[in-house]
């Protein structure tokens, strides 16, 4: 009996196994000095989950507290400016103590989503976060703007990352 496959046979296989492969780590910041990290952030931009979607003045506030979590503070207006206040409380796990860069997020117990701090400026003013999967991302700062030129060079770290940037969304802020 011959071993002779059909010529889609071997295209196919390669297909399923680049389908079965996991994508590279994505790189998170070397050091997260949490103290610094705590506050008040403003949501510039993300790739949006579900309920992100038509998110204005977008916000997350972070606080330690210690038992080591971190609780949590998502709020925004939504479908407008005026629109209806969404309040969430998630609480944040660090799960890589050397670095305090890998988090969980957990909304719903006992799931903890993949939450990483890609990066964070000296300053602690701006910082990108993402998950492993690259589905959703965070781009956030500590004052409501950031300048264009900032914008594209976190876009162009975020598509270094992996991230499909056509999905960013910039999030509406007026806080005047």
């Amino acid at each position: 009996m011959s071993d002779v496959r059909p010529s889609w046979f071997l295209p196919v296989l390669l297909l399923a196994l680049a389908a079965c492969s996991s994508p590279s780590a994505i790189r998170t910041a070397t050091a997260v000095d949490l103290e610094r990290f705590m506050g008040d952030w403003y949501v510039i931009a993300n790739i949006p989950t579900v309920i992100e979607t038509n998110a204005y003045n977008a916000m997350e506030s972070y606080r330690l507290v210690d038992d080591g979590t971190v609780a949590t503070t998502f709020s925004f207006r939504q479908d407008g400016f005026n629109g209806a206040r969404k309040t969430y409380h998630p609480t944040g796990y660090v799960l890589d103590r050397e670095s305090n860069a890998i988090w969980g997020m957990q909304f719903i117990w006992p799931i903890q989503a993949d939450y990483r701090i890609v990066f964070v400026d000296e300053s602690y003013s701006q910082t990108v976060i993402g998950r492993s999967a690259r589905d959703y991302v965070w781009l956030m700062a500590r004052a409501p703007e950031i300048s264009e030129s900032d914008y594209q060079r976190f876009l162009t770290l975020i598509a270094g990352e992996g991230y499909d940037v056509s999905k960013v969304r910039k999030v509406p802020q007026r806080w005047k």
